[in-house]
């Protein structure tokens, strides 16, 4: 049977997630910005919380942790190299996993934070990215440095294209419309815009996303693209470089 996957929205613009195998009852929850929210999906659905897996130590995606253990018992997950800021760990990650009898691959994703990392269920067709690769942009370096972000995201496009790419915020709006101020002329961006619209319009989340989609609007991923390197003047730039001047502009965009 599928895994099943909630999306939960926390706090003004976070997202935690819900990963329920219907065969075991065994239940994830992906970063916990806030307990409520949380303990309301899983009561709705009358499920029982096994696990937490963290994916770096911002309070807005660690804030309700204390409360959500304290509520269902579940075990928590994180990087051992960033366990000294992050709440009490039951396993310290240093490498893969499995959930309910599924791989789950733990890919280390430097950047908006040096502990970052990212969790990809290969079976399933997922991978819950936080705030390393997020819908139409990536995470703000925090910590880390535009070479570590751009490899960061370099090894999560190689994941296969139909992935379920599962960030931490409600940003798409704003990114998307400063994607368009780089590649005014890539319909897939222009057509992802009005959908996202749409969306919020409604009152509904714009993420997860297929990494397909992010391959060909997000702006971080298309350091390749000659509308976005002819727009920013660094036609013949490495890649690196391009990556870093639009991380610059969306800084103060």
């Amino acid at each position: 049977m599928a895994l099943e996957l909630v999306t939960i929205p926390c706090l003004k613009d976070n997202y935690a997630y819900l990963l329920h195998d219907p065969a075991t009852g065994a239940t994830a929850c992906i970063d916990v910005p806030e307990a409520p929210p949380i303990l309301a999906a899983l009561a709705e659905r009358g499920w029982q919380l096994s696990e937490i897996w963290l994916t770096h130590h911002h309070w807005d995606h660690i804030d309700g942790v204390a409360a959500l253990v304290a509520a269902t018992g579940a075990r928590t997950f994180g990087a051992k190299a960033d366990a000294h800021r992050l709440p009490p760990l039951d396993t310290a990650l240093t490498g893969d996993f499995t959930f309910a009898g599924h791989a789950v691959q733990v890919i280390d994703v430097p950047g908006h934070t040096v502990g970052h990392i990212a969790f990809h269920l290969p079976q399933a067709k997922l991978a819950f990215t936080a705030d390393s690769l997020m819908a139409a942009g990536c995470g703000r370096l925090f910590e880390g440095t535009p070479d570590q972000m751009h490899e960061s995201l370099q090894k999560l496009v190689t994941l296969p294209p139909e992935t379920l790419i599962c960030s931490g915020h409600e940003y798409t709006t704003g990114n998307i419309r400063f994607a368009l101020t780089l590649e005014p002329a890539n319909a897939a961006l222009i057509s992802r815009s009005e959908l996202v619209a749409s969306l919020r319009a409604a009152g509904k989340p714009t993420v997860p996303v297929m990494l397909s989609e992010e391959l060909a609007t997000n702006p971080f991923l298309r350091t390749h693209s000659a509308e976005i390197r002819a727009n920013l003047n660094l036609g013949t730039a490495s890649d690196v470089k391009v990556f870093a001047e639009i991380r610059s502009r969306k800084d103060s965009f």
